[in-house]
């Protein structure tokens, strides 16, 4: 066993890759991001005591949400990026410890972190390789479970914050949360009953930080609105964007005004299009491609520039690589990174004067498909949606938000929409709607069968609408409503969805295509027992059990 990584959905064999990723990670890389999120536990160890003591270092908040994206599944790839973070950290933790200590404060703990800053980067390969900073040194299955459970909840949240914190927005409380629950992981007094109830409070805390992103892009950029995107390619250069910043749009959209470059979406940017203050850029031409892992085809048939912004990286082609740039979070050995200057600026003008050198996109689709249906637009059309359901034109929504990703048994979910009784309307959110949005599905008396409310970071919208019809109908519980929960789930930050709803008060809720090789059977039993927790069969089964329920 060379390496141990169980955090996403397609992990070997459903329990763990322990020689190299199934999404490409190589093992001294996997080990590598096992040493950042120690270090990272180290520094909130000491920070949780230097908040305490009114000596909190406010620039451990981004380092901390930074360190937590960069370990996303499909995030980064640079074994540079994460060596620098490690040392970045090693200095910030024994700054904040020599801090405490000046301030009379003792920190109770053997965990806050390494105690040797300044190893050359042989030497921190060395101790990541050794298994010392493996999660399987918490020995008990149970506790291991609901630490990584924890962890990769507020890896999700780390997303949600960091996309605020782009934007100007901030959560103090989230912050803190953060760093209070990686020390939680630490703590070998805390038995289960304690991790479920701070998994739990994690589910809240994942809701103000969806509601405060929410509010981020809704303030930066105005309520998305129903709105018809193209699928087809113009004749002009271009640029691709992937990933989910809107910021880094924003910023590329400016730059490439009047260049005659086009600037196109890519799987979870596509939302972008829904958002009223991109609708006046002219050069904003579509969408090109489907979901994150047909990217290796999309790419190379794009023609021009790649700009990633976040995770959701497949490791390129060597056909594309040398036209493939990343920024923020994200990075590739021997793709160029652009990160922001002194003064919080991006200059895109690299990519934008390669696309100028490059031919149009191929063309490998044509036509429009219809989103936009967050929050804001959905309950615009309240009174239509309940005169449908009074009437009993409608007579159930699907929740079928979600990551898509490479296995064959995800056709599952194109096949259940396809199959889902004409009275029923899907609610997605994130790039599983890529299984069923280009489907011709209909509409109900005017309302489209399947309301896509954006990004997987847009799924906060899921739970307003939600809880709007819960007020709407006058129920006393959200799980009255007719509601079914069937999402597919890959990485991390459909793990900070499950626990928001949890923390609503969800339940029956159904994950696909597999349960999460995280979990051990007796966390799995707590949550099936407590919450009605499901996995999938098979879709005739499956539809049958939800239209019962």
């Amino acid at each position: 066993m060379s390496m141990f990584c169980y955090q996403c959905q397609e992990t070997a064999g459903g329990k763990a890759c322990t020689m190299r990723g199934v999404c490409g990670k190589t093992s001294d890389l996997a080990n590598l991001q096992d040493l950042l999120m120690y270090v990272l536990k180290g520094i909130s160890v000491a920070n949780v005591k230097a908040r305490e003591l009114g000596v909190n270092r406010p620039e451990t908040d981004k380092f901390v949400f930074d360190g937590l994206f960069m370990t996303i599944t499909n995030a980064n790839w640079d074994k540079a990026r994460f060596l620098n973070a490690v040392r970045a950290g090693l200095k910030l933790r024994d700054e904040i410890v020599e801090a405490v200590v000046n301030a009379g404060g003792k920190i109770q703990s053997n965990y806050e972190g390494l105690t040797w800053n300044g190893s050359s980067d042989a030497e921190l390969e060395v101790k990541a390789e050794s298994g010392d900073v493996s999660i399987l040194q918490t020995k008990d299955e149970d506790i291991r479970s609901l630490r990584e459970l924890l962890t990769y909840g507020l890896k999700g949240m780390a997303a949600y914050a960091e996309h605020a914190y782009n934007l100007g927005f901030n959560d103090n409380g989230v912050f803190e949360f953060m760093q209070r629950g990686l020390a939680a992981t630490t703590d070998d007094k805390l038995g289960v009953n304690e991790y479920v109830a701070i998994v739990l409070e994690c589910g809240k805390y994942g809701v103000d930080a969806m509601a405060l992103l929410d509010k981020a892009n809704t303030t930066a950029y105005g309520n998305p609105e129903m709105t018809k995107v193209n699928i087809g390619v113009r004749n002009n250069p271009a640029i691709l964007v992937s990933g989910h910043d809107l910021k880094d749009l924003e910023i590329l959209l400016a730059q490439t005004e009047g260049t005659g470059v086009d600037v196109y979406t890519h799987s979870e940017m596509l939302p972008a299009h829904y958002y009223p203050a991109f609708k006046k850029y002219s050069h904003f031409a579509g969408n090109y491609g489907n979901a994150w892992w047909l990217q290796d085809k999309e790419f190379e048939s794009f023609n021009g520039p790649i700009l990633m912004t976040t995770n959701c990286i497949v490791p390129p082609k060597d056909s594309y690589k040398s036209r493939m740039f990343t920024t923020g979070a994200t990075g590739v050995e021997g793709v160029k990174h652009i990160d922001k200057k002194a003064d919080g600026s991006k200059d895109f003008s690299e990519i934008i004067a390669l696309a100028k050198t490059l031919p149009a996109p191929t063309e490998i689709e044509s036509g429009e498909i219809l989103g936009g249906f967050a929050h804001a637009q959905v309950l615009a059309l309240a009174d239509q949606v309940v005169e449908a359901v009074k009437t009993g034109a409608i007579k159930k929504f699907f929740v079928m938000a979600g990551c898509d990703g490479r296995m064959k048994s995800r056709n599952y979910y194109t096949e259940f929409a396809e199959k889902l009784p004409k009275d029923t309307v899907i609610l997605t959110a994130g790039c599983a709607k890529y299984k069923y949005n280009k489907l011709n599905l209909g509409d109900i008396n005017g309302i489209p069968r399947v309301l896509d409310a954006g990004q997987c970071n847009d799924s906060y919208s899921l739970a307003v609408i939600a809880l709007k019809l819960k007020e709407v109908f006058g129920l006393e519980n959200i799980n009255e409503l007719p509601i079914a929960y069937n999402i597919a789930w890959y990485e991390q930050k459909a793990v900070i969805v499950l626990l928001a709803l949890l923390h609503l008060g969800v339940k029956n809720i159904h994950l696909g295509p597999t349960l999460p090789g995280f979990l051990s059977p007796n966390v799995t039993k707590v949550l099936v027992e407590n919450f009605g927790i499901g996995g999938i069969t098979n879709v005739d089964d499956d539809m049958k059990m939800f239209m019962e329920m």
